[in-house]
């Protein structure tokens, strides 16, 4: 399905990020995970998957990136911006560097390792750009000021450059996860789930009566890589288990 494609993924090791390696790699894709941590065994054992050290929150790394994959690599065909980070912070506590954070991390680095990457999609005469995005940027939970922002603009990016760069063959598209299953929020579960069934009214919150694996996107990532989905671009995808689809009931 992708045999040949080149694809760079940042935060590939770990969570949704690692679920969409591993799909990309076994359709046959080569490819380049971006983040600071070293691979697991699992990864560093595929043939077609590698690693690069990148701190996201530098914006100066970017640079050194792009040289690295037109070195390595010589051309792209598929950009995934999976790295973020989330706050939950009360507005009136919000300081300025951790908002300066957020909105590096989740939208101003994205932004600029494509445009710095657009040389190496266009010697392809096309590509596919995926923006891993949040229900948080059409929705928003209490004191996620910061991050809620930084998703919504991730998403209405996403639209304007699917406008741009379309003529050129390049499609830009976004996902927004609702609750997936990650060491994060299994962490998080367990500080909430304090005398009372957590999972349970969680999974009741999803009309399919579940919550997300990596699996959930990491498929949708794969065909919007592809081309299957030529036809697609400039679309924010949810992906939620119809969560944000239901009025919510008191019980």
């Amino acid at each position: 399905m992708l045999e040949g494609k080149i694809a760079v993924v940042t935060g590939g090791g770990r969570g949704i990020g690692k679920g969409i390696t591993l799909s990309l790699a076994n359709a046959g894709a080569e490819v380049l995970v971006l983040q600071r941590s070293e691979l697991d065994k699992e990864l560093s054992n595929l043939p077609n998957v590698s690693w690069a050290y990148a701190d996201i929150s530098n914006l100066d790394a970017i640079q050194n990136i792009t040289q690295l994959v037109e070195k390595q690599y010589g051309a792209l065909d598929i950009i995934v911006n999976n790295a973020g980070v989330m706050s939950e912070t009360k507005l009136d506590d919000l300081a300025l560097d951790e908002w300066q954070k957020i909105l590096t991390i989740n939208t101003t680095f994205p932004l600029f390792l494509i445009k710095n990457l657009l040389p190496l999609l266009r010697k392809k005469g096309g590509g596919s750009i995926i923006n891993i995005g949040s229900v948080e940027g059409i929705s928003a939970n209490p004191d996620h000021t910061a991050y809620c922002t930084s998703k919504a603009a991730l998403q209405g990016m996403t639209r304007s450059l699917a406008v741009d760069l379309g003529p050129e063959g390049i499609r830009c598209n976004a996902i927004a996860p609702g609750w997936i299953d990650t060491d994060l929020n299994e962490n998080l579960t367990t500080v909430l789930d304090s005398g009372r069934d957590f999972q349970e009214s969680l999974r009741k919150l999803h009309p399919v009566r579940r919550t997300g694996k990596a699996e959930d996107i990491a498929r949708l990532v794969k065909f919007l890589a592809s081309d299957e989905s030529s036809f697609i671009t400039g679309q924010i995808i949810i992906i939620d288990g119809g969560r944000t689809a239901m009025l919510p009931v008191p019980s």
